[in-house]
């Protein structure tokens, strides 16, 4: 069967655009929203199933960029093994990335194999995100059957300042009372950079969004925000507040915005 193939890069320097590649599947688009570089990728086949891959990578060499998806990535029935998925951003000296992309909606059968690194620099820093969604509950989908497999990294100068490995499958779904409950929808949320920690109780005073069970850690310059929600609008909601919170009140991605 035909599979989809996507990869795209971008490098800055000092805010300039100074490398872009696109190929198949994967695009990358610039829209110019402000003094800081925002980059939107998006996967132009609509979804992943077995046998897909994709790449996301940014290199930034001084400055802040903003990186985000254009849409929710959906993974669909794939019954001949997993998508793959590998996102890469390097951060250079002095650089900053707010890497935000917004949910992959996980399909009954679905099977997604995703690994994202961010490589930063002694004095850079970041702010990632990853969040999933079982099913669209509007439109009545349930999921019994799935295969997620999903690796966070971020390394400092090399080194691993946080690795989370997350694996999720039939088995895991059948035991939802020790994991999930009734949600189905969860996210993890982290900034790395020095006296990140100090945000931690600013975090905190906005985990209040209705339908959203969420805590706050900080510590070793990272403050870690993780939450469940019985939905996907909710989780969004109480995303939003708390991406307020660590970005200074900057408005969040144009394709964000509700």
């Amino acid at each position: 069967m035909q599979r989809s193939h996507g990869d795209a890069a971008v490098r800055f320097e000092a805010g300039r655009l100074k490398g872009l590649r696109q190929r198949g599947s994967a695009k990358a688009q610039l829209p110019r929203v402000g003094a800081v570089p925002e980059v939107v990728f998006l996967n132009t086949s609509g979804g992943l199933t077995s046998g897909d891959t994709l790449s996301y990578a940014l290199d930034i060499e001084g400055g802040r960029v903003v990186a985000t998806t254009q849409a929710a990535e959906r993974a669909y029935r794939a019954d001949d093994g997993a998508a793959t998925v590998r996102v890469t951003h390097r951060v250079g000296a002095g650089s900053w990335l707010d890497w935000v992309p917004q949910e992959t909606i996980l399909f009954d059968r679905s099977h997604i194999d995703r690994h994202t690194v961010i490589d930063l620099a002694p004095d850079a820093g970041c702010l990632m995100l990853e969040s999933v969604v079982l099913g669209r509950h509007a439109m009545g989908e349930t999921v019994g059957t799935l295969g997620l497999r999903d690796r966070r990294e971020i390394r400092r100068a090399g080194r691993p300042v946080m690795i989370e490995p997350f694996v999720m499958g039939t088995a895991e779904l059948g035991h939802r009372g020790a994991l999930l409950g009734d949600a189905r929808a969860f996210a993890t949320m982290v900034m790395c950079c020095q006296g990140a920690e100090d945000a931690v109780g600013r975090v905190r005073d906005v985990l209040d969004e209705e339908g959203v069970e969420a805590a706050a850690s900080g510590f070793d310059g990272k403050v870690i925000m993780r939450c469940i929600a019985r939905d996907g609008w909710p989780l969004r909601k109480q995303l939003l507040r708390v991406m307020a919170v660590l970005r200074g009140n900057v408005p969040a991605p144009r394709v964000w915005q509700i």
